[in-house]
């Protein structure tokens, strides 16, 4: 399976302008059109009002994207859930729970109070939103619409956060969020399985505002589509290491000089490393696994035999993956966790938009 994915990945990485050629690429392709005759008619009945969007009496706000993974939804929502409570708002986040093997209709992976599942319940986005946004309710279920309907009702919430939602479109929102790469918006501008999107690019004319996150250097690709849309910067700012075992909070210094064997298993595990060179960590070695990976003692006894042959001092990892390593105790004196958050530039004018939209 892992050397299908990463074929795959090679197709999806090939230049936009070159293509790629050969079998693989061919059969994706055709695989593509299915896909995107399937995603032409649902956007269609609902462009033409043949479907509905179904209303709730709060403000929504959805966060998405147009491609699979990797653009920095989730410390978006964060963020947002965050900056509403802080200003005296009753947020609540509602997720489909991707990965997650609860069950119900409804899934409450936070009252705002406890963490009432763990992360094989929950999914590891939703249970990090939960841990990383202590004081609001985090909701995971198919139909968001119930799920928000429990959360206004349940625990008072008073605007609603919408993870992942670009494509679900059966619940109105009043601010549509979607995050894009800033170089490459579009990936290879093929859609799924030939390449990364999800939907055309034409899906952006649905947004009221676009996010581009990467590096600070990163090339801003021009998007057309959307050229009259507010626009911001996300740029995802390490904030300090974590202890897997304890939690205890480092500062990034401790990495400067440290021999490190690094690993990830999140959408774009490349951008994790240069974090690390970027703090003065030596990256003596690193492994990417797939995106969500759920890791098993077999996985660590590889990691902790890479870190001897290398001479690292310790394993490091993102966040997002201790949340994934929280059940394998006996390996986690051994790991560091990295901590990113994102930060929106310019400030004013992105707090301003997001406010003056829940005015109801």
């Amino acid at each position: 399976m892992r050397f299908f994915e990463e074929r795959i990945k090679k197709v999806w990485e090939a230049d936009e302008t070159a293509g790629a050629s050969g079998g693989l690429a061919f059969g994706l392709r055709l695989l593509s059109l299915p896909y995107a005759a399937a995603v032409a008619l649902r956007n269609g009945l609902y462009d033409k009002r043949r479907l509905r969007e179904e209303r709730l009496p709060v403000p929504v706000i959805s966060v998405g994207n147009l491609t699979v993974g990797g653009t920095g939804k989730t410390p978006i929502v964060i963020l947002l859930a965050n900056l509403l409570l802080h200003h005296g708002r009753r947020p609540a986040v509602l997720s489909r729970g991707y990965g997650g093997t609860a069950g119900e209709t409804v899934n409450v992976v936070s009252d705002g109070k406890r963490i009432l599942l763990g992360w094989p319940e929950a999914g590891d986005e939703p249970f990090l939103i939960a841990r990383a946004a202590p004081g609001v309710p985090v909701l995971t279920g198919r139909k968001r619409r119930l799920a928000g309907q429990v959360a206004r009702e349940r625990f008072g919430a008073d605007c609603l956060i919408l993870d992942d939602a670009l494509q679900h479109r059966s619940l109105f929102r009043d601010l549509e969020i979607v995050m894009v790469d800033a170089a490459h918006p579009f990936g290879n501008g093929f859609l799924l399985p030939r390449g990364p999107l999800r939907e055309p690019p034409a899906a952006l004319k649905r947004a009221d505002m676009v996010i581009r996150t990467g590096r600070d250097d990163s090339p801003l690709t021009p998007l057309p589509v959307a050229a009259t849309l507010p626009a911001f910067r996300g740029l995802h700012r390490p904030v300090c290491l974590v202890e897997a075992l304890t939690g205890e909070t480092l500062p990034l210094d401790r990495l400067r000089g440290m021999k490190v064997a690094a690993f990830a298993g999140i959408g774009r595990p490349d951008g994790f490393r240069r974090n690390l060179i970027e703090l003065g960590a030596e990256v003596v070695a690193f492994r990417a696994f797939a995106d969500h990976h759920a890791y098993a003692p077999p996985d660590i006894e590889v990691l902790s035999s890479l870190a001897r042959q290398s001479g690292a001092e310790r394993l490091v990892t993102t966040e997002k993956d201790g949340v994934r390593l929280a059940d394998l105790s006996a390996c986690l004196p051994e790991i560091l966790l990295l901590r990113i958050r994102m930060a929106i530039s310019p400030v004013e004018p992105f707090q301003k938009l997001i406010f003056s939209r829940l005015a109801y």
